[in-house]
């Protein structure tokens, strides 16, 4: 009797350090991946991440950590399919579910974002951060009216945020709403003085009163803070334009298509620097294929009706 009770001792034994063996690897590997991702390594990082999946199928926290990685490679699909398959395994995981969203909007899947902000509203009315999130939603939806009410929620439960009085100003100057949108921005500068946001969207706002110094003025500022923006550059060469410096403008404009070449609003101002040189045929055809791209965009239709 002994000889068998000894017999299952150390069978369970072996299976119990098994069991560790098992539980350490797959938590090695996810600990190498983190540290190859904190250093930049998206690819070394998949990698090790593979290896804790290979071990454990269901272990959501590799699947959520590839999703980062595929995410900072700007992979959407792969990430949204690793978040999800963390989801699978957990619900109620509610950092997946809010990388998710945001991997649906980087992807301009954006009902899919909103349906999955809604799912992070439901777990908790009250997380300020699902409201924001589903602000930004609705905001890449151009659904303004409610984007500015998911953020004023949001600033409810969380009003010491700059990120949501910038996030509120930007849809108060799609709504037109200079004066609220310069004192959402009075709020977060109040805040965070050295977000370089709030000083590209003061810009905006004085572009739209037709202050063009004032616009110059605080977009400099947005540069200061942030060197390298390429909408920064391109929003200082459309005032350097108004201000008729049509070459300082210009090489604004270039620095930014430079970074971002597919960037409409450089485009347009690009045709608008042309338009105001005189080589009207060229300013056309610029205009023109941004109007086909995006037929909403400011400016367009007032320089091609001319």
């Amino acid at each position: 009797m002994n000889h068998v009770l000894k017999a299952i001792f150390i069978c369970s034994l072996v299976s119990v350090l098994s069991c560790d063996t098992k539980t350490d690897k797959k938590g090695r590997f996810l600990l190498k991946g983190n540290n190859e991702l904190k250093e930049g390594n998206t690819k070394g990082a998949i990698s090790y991440y593979d290896e804790a999946i290979t071990i454990d199928p269901a272990f959501k926290d590799a699947f959520f950590n590839r999703g980062m990685a595929w995410h900072r490679q700007l992979k959407y699909p792969e990430a949204i399919a690793d978040y999800s398959q963390a989801i699978e395994i957990d619900n109620n995981y509610r950092d997946a579910h809010i990388q998710r969203t945001m991997a649906y909007l980087d992807f301009g899947e954006n009902y899919k974002a909103v349906e999955n902000a809604r799912t992070l509203l439901a777990m908790d009315e009250n997380d300020a951060q699902a409201h924001f999130i589903l602000g930004l939603t609705l905001a890449a939806l151009k659904e303004h009216d409610a984007a500015k009410e998911a953020f004023k929620k949001s600033l409810e439960l969380d009003p010491e945020n700059a990120e949501l009085y910038i996030n509120l100003a930007t849809i108060n100057y799609h709504l037109e709403e200079w004066e609220e949108g310069k004192r959402n921005l009075s709020k977060a500068k109040a805040i965070n003085p050295e977000h370089s946001a709030i000083y590209n969207l003061l810009s905006l706002l004085h572009f739209e009163e037709a202050d063009y110094v004032q616009a110059l003025e605080q977009v400099e500022k947005a540069i200061a803070l942030e060197k390298d923006d390429p909408f920064y550059y391109n929003n200082r060469g459309l005032y350097q334009l108004y201000l008729g410096n049509l070459e300082e403008g210009l090489k604004d404009i270039n620095f930014s298509l430079k970074q971002n070449s597919s960037n409409l609003y450089a485009l347009r101002n690009k045709g608008i620097y042309y338009y105001k040189k005189g080589e009207k045929e060229m300013a056309e055809r610029l205009l023109k294929e941004v109007r086909e791209k995006d037929p909403s965009m400011d400016l367009l239709d007032q320089y091609l009706e001319l």
